[in-house]
């Protein structure tokens, strides 16, 4: 199976950065595009309504379902956009190092320099994002090479660097793997276009279909 995907960066990115991942699940057989925001000048709603307007523009072309695939601060825009238009998420959605749960280096930034974050900090990175709906199939790729901000910050556990496997976690995912690889690396990854593809097709990712 293929289909069309649509990818969103993190924070302090832009579009262009998930190119090599567009390309990557080009060789899987998707049709993948890139959608940019301002993650730290504009507030979700400007994020979501931006998206929409994307989202419609492709299901007034097709009736076949549009994928998502969320890097970092891009999972929890899917989350909102989810949480506020339901009916336009018909396909499946992968999510790689986001902080589900809320970001630890996030709170110490907020505290220590909020300009750092703008408004990627409230309804987001601190915890508070919508919850998953348990009607989509949600995946959630966490990475565990420590390559990052995570040596500055000391962070303890886990982590791909930026993010603690356990902030990748969060109730109604349809399933959860861990690679080694670090936050940005995620976006250049062959195994990490692996197992998205086969989420994207499957509903699961290779370790856990049933």
């Amino acid at each position: 199976m293929t289909g069309h995907v649509l990818l969103l960066h993190g924070i302090h990115m832009h579009a262009w950065a998930m190119l090599p991942l567009a390309r990557l699940l080009k060789n899987h057989g998707f049709e993948a595009k890139v959608f940019g925001y301002y993650s730290v000048f504009q507030n979700f709603d400007a994020h979501c309504k931006a998206f929409v307007k994307q989202v419609r523009a492709h299901y007034a072309q097709t009736d076949e379902p549009l994928h998502f695939v969320g890097h970092s601060l891009g999972g929890l825009v899917l989350r909102r956009f989810a949480a506020e238009y339901p009916d336009l998420v018909r396909g499946r959605v992968v999510t790689l190092g986001t902080p589900h749960q809320g970001s630890c280096i996030a709170h110490k930034l907020h505290r220590l320099a909020p300009f750092a974050l703008g408004k990627a900090y409230g309804e987001a990175l601190d915890g508070s994002a919508p919850k998953i709906a348990g009607n989509v199939e949600w995946g959630s790729i966490a990475g565990n090479y420590s390559l990052g901000l995570g040596k500055v910050f000391e962070l303890k556990g886990t982590n791909d660097g930026t993010v603690l496997l356990e902030e990748t976690k969060t109730e109604n995912l349809a399933d959860h793997i861990v690679l080694p690889v670090s936050h940005t690396g995620m976006l250049v990854n062959k195994a990490v276009a692996e197992q998205i593809a086969h989420f994207l097709n499957y509903g699961c990712f290779q370790h856990g279909c049933r």
